[in-house]
């Protein structure tokens, strides 16, 4: 399987909406980003058009309206957005990181909970 491309912060916002709303037009798109955070729209197509440069993002047109949709899977991208930050910031190691958040980071008792779950299910593995 291919490395997926590295997305930006903002080219990730614009891949949200295609993950959650595949075959999305440009339009569609753009709204989703105005009603959220006041985006330009000539904004949104530079993005758009990144993302396709990158392979990220295809899109087929039908009538005068492009429609797009993810060449990649969110998944992936966030598995290897998740390497590379574990990388970069705690030299690949998963202890530091992990007690970095819980130390700094209000955890709600549901939280503590799911990750005693998560780190026991670890253990009979």
């Amino acid at each position: 399987m291919k490395k997926p491309p590295r997305i930006s912060e903002t080219e990730w916002d614009v891949m949200k909406i295609c993950w959650s709303q595949p075959h999305a037009s440009a339009q569609e798109i753009i709204d989703t980003l105005a009603a959220q955070d006041d985006w330009h729209p000539k904004t949104v197509k530079t993005l758009l058009n990144r993302l396709v440069k990158k392979r990220a993002l295809g899109f087929k047109k039908e009538g005068r309206a492009y429609l797009y949709h993810p060449l990649v899977i969110e998944k992936e991208c966030v598995a290897a957005e998740s390497r590379s930050f574990l990388d970069r910031v705690f030299g690949g190691s998963l202890s530091p990181m992990l007690a970095h958040f819980v130390e700094h980071r209000k955890l709600s008792p549901t939280e503590i909970a799911e990750l005693k779950t998560l780190l026991k299910q670890k253990e009979t593995k």
